[in-house]
């Protein structure tokens, strides 16, 4: 199968080539096949007989790929263009018909044969690197198991279910959409959407997502978006935008491609005068040789050597849980000579958690942890989840809290009054403690205090950590001379402590959301292409500016909705993989198209000098093409 996308042209008109026919043309390529063998082993006294036995084979075995591919679509672009638009394929057609009228039918049936077989040889291969996208397609939940108000179960369409309904799954089945789990525990192959192949553990309260597969639990899930809004619905879309896209070489490719082939039909009979009048040979050496010109300049193995080559590399990416919009941001990605990081969530984990903390001696810690804890577990502060996270209380206390403004929390334990707020809010505090807060927030961490009867007693540090490879991927673009930028709404001392963590080049602090996109124009106007790096709403606009924009996947719709790139499991090591193939796919590409080029000249030039035929021409010509697609999907395989 062979599908060229729909997409828009110059002149803003969208068409779809599909070459999809099922088994017919291999149906009718055998029988041309037969034809022609048949023909062969019929006597000289049959000349007229084997002449349009050979005819027939010609049509028949050509059908597809000369008839449909090469006159059918010239003439659909001739005329949504309004100009004469050949398709590449023609020239074979004319080759064979050349070869025919000067009598060498079979010359021409085998041709065609090996024209014809190359093609389908070369559209198996390009098959071969949709496979992943194609199985990703092929995962689409279509039913589930809806909880009816009585208990009931019912089956119905994913289509149909709406947020807030419940639904059951049950073990081994796929989960039909988003939601969350209301009851039930379970473990879930996730690597439909983020590549990852370890399942997850999932408990009651924990998000599922729509296309994964359920492990030996049952359970049983609020819905919690519709089915377009779906995590996996998003993915297909991404996959239709990358097929449609191409990158700027392809588009190169296909834009001259036609007047190549003019020019091919216009050097050919010129050939012919040439050399009739000049080289003095007889009409039928002449009208020869330019058939085999014709043959040797065809630009299939040009026309090919994008195609196989990004299919790969977007495929090798799907399989990692990275997509992109398009093989364009991936050609762009291996490019960029800056990249700029939004911090919270995306280099760092967007979650403070406890670094440090300091009791003074005179307290009995477990005692005071478990004040802590029992002051903190009635609090929906951020920061009281991360002490919560840190400290195990060994007894459970009940104690009266008040959440006070400006205050933090207080409440009273044996007679005594505690409070835990910000250091700000304590009038008397040691010279230890306040030495000790200096210290910690220059390192860009926030503390508060732990006071009892405000007499302060322990210090807690708190800071959202870098993630598991945030300083491998800094290093990473650093050695190949990418400027790194840090872009954070966060005060500079807390930009700064995160950037000399990590070893970034640049801080950019105290931004508001509105800024960050001109920033990323200055990026890009002082280093050249530029990437950025978000997660949030407030990302967007940037993402949408930068050159190419990365997402990360478990970041807000409307950063992935814009963005060229997205990383469906929060894993920057995925960043470092995607721009490690796109720079492998380049090269590629410029193999593929410096080798056909030179197949091509060569073919040329000795087909002038009337060193090859038309048969041997043929063979190089198409073996050149079936090089370039297999050594473009090289990019199937996983680093």
């Amino acid at each position: 199968m062979k599908c060229t996308h729909e997409h828009q042209t110059h002149d803003n008109h969208s068409h779809t080539h599909c070459h999809d026919h099922g088994k017919t043309p291999l149906i009718l390529y055998f029988i041309g096949l037969i034809t022609a063998i048949i023909a062969l082993f019929l006597n000289e006294e049959f000349d007229l007989l084997k002449n349009i036995l050979f005819s027939i084979a010609m049509i028949t075995a050509g059908y597809h790929v000369v008839v449909l591919e090469g006159i059918g679509e010239t003439i659909e672009n001739t005329k949504r263009r309004k100009f004469f638009t050949p398709n590449s394929h023609i020239l074979m057609g004319l080759a064979a018909l050349g070869a025919s009228i000067l009598g060498n039918f079979w010359e021409g049936a085998l041709l065609i044969f090996i024209f014809s077989g190359a093609h389908f040889l070369e559209e198996f291969a390009e098959g071969k690197s949709k496979k992943e996208i194609t199985k990703l397609l092929e995962m689409n939940p279509t039913s589930a198991r809806l909880v009816t108000s009585d208990g009931e179960i019912k089956h119905i369409d994913v289509s149909d279910l709406k947020v807030g309904d419940t639904v059951q799954v049950l073990n081994g089945d796929q989960v039909p959409i988003d939601g969350k789990i209301i009851s039930g525990t379970t473990s879930i192959d996730e690597s439909s959407i983020n590549g990852e192949s370890i399942p997850k553990e999932k408990f009651e309260g924990d998000h599922v997502y729509g296309s994964t597969i359920n492990g030996t639990g049952t359970f049983t899930m609020e819905v919690t978006k519709e089915n377009e809004d779906t995590v996996f619905a998003k993915i297909l879309k991404l996959v239709s935008q990358n097929q449609d896209n191409q990158t700027k070489v392809a588009g190169i490719i296909e834009k001259y491609e036609p007047r190549y082939v003019n020019l091919i039909l216009v050097l050919v009979p010129l050939m012919i005068l040439i050399g009739v009048t000049v080289f003095n040979w007889p009409w039928t050496q002449s009208f020869y040789r330019g058939l085999v010109l014709l043959v040797a300049a065809s630009p299939c193995a040009l026309a090919a050597a994008t195609v196989s080559v990004t299919l790969s590399a977007t495929s090798n990416l799907a399989k990692k849980g990275i997509l992109s919009k398009g093989s364009a941001y991936l050609s762009q990605l291996a490019s960029i000579e800056s990249i700029a990081f939004d911090k919270t969530g995306t280099l760092t984990k967007g979650e403070p958690e406890v670094t440090h903390y300091h009791f003074s001696d005179s307290v009995h810690e477990e005692e005071i942890i478990d004040i802590i804890v029992a002051l903190e577990k009635q609090s929906n502060h951020p920061l009281a989840a991360a002490i919560l996270d840190k400290f195990k209380a060994k007894n459970q206390l009940d104690i009266e809290v008040n959440n006070q403004v400006g205050q933090g929390l207080t409440g009273d334990y044996n007679g005594d009054h505690y409070r835990i707020g910000k250091p700000s809010s304590f009038e008397k505090v040691d010279n230890e403690y306040q030495e000790l807060n200096q210290k910690l927030s220059i390192e860009g961490k926030t503390v508060v205090y732990v006071a009892k009867n405000e007499q302060v007693i322990g210090l807690i540090a708190l800071m959202d950590l870098p993630k598991e490879h945030a300083e491998a991927t800094i290093n990473y673009f650093k050695q190949l001379g990418v400027h790194t930028t840090l872009i954070t709404g966060d005060s500079e001392l807390t930009g700064k402590v995160v950037a000399e963590q990590l070893g970034i080049d640049e801080v950019i602090a105290n931004v508001m959301p509105e800024d960050k996109s001109q920033i990323i124009d200055q990026q890009k106007e002082k280093y050249g292409i530029t990437a950025m790096v978000g997660d949030g709403v407030n990302d967007a606009p940037a993402l949408v500016n930068a050159d190419v924009g990365i997402a990360m996947g478990d970041g807000t719709d409307v950063a992935v909705e814009v963005s060229d790139l997205v990383l469906m499991e929060n894993d920057l090591s995925k960043l470092m993989y995607s721009h490690t193939v796109s720079s492998k796919m380049n090269k590629v590409i410029w193999q593929n198209i410096i080798f056909a080029m030179v197949i091509v000249c060569c073919l040329v030039l000795v087909s002038f000098l009337g060193l090859t035929d038309m048969a041997i021409s043929v063979i190089i010509h198409e073996g050149s093409t079936l090089v370039v697609i297999l050594n473009g999907l090289r990019l199937l395989m996983s680093k």
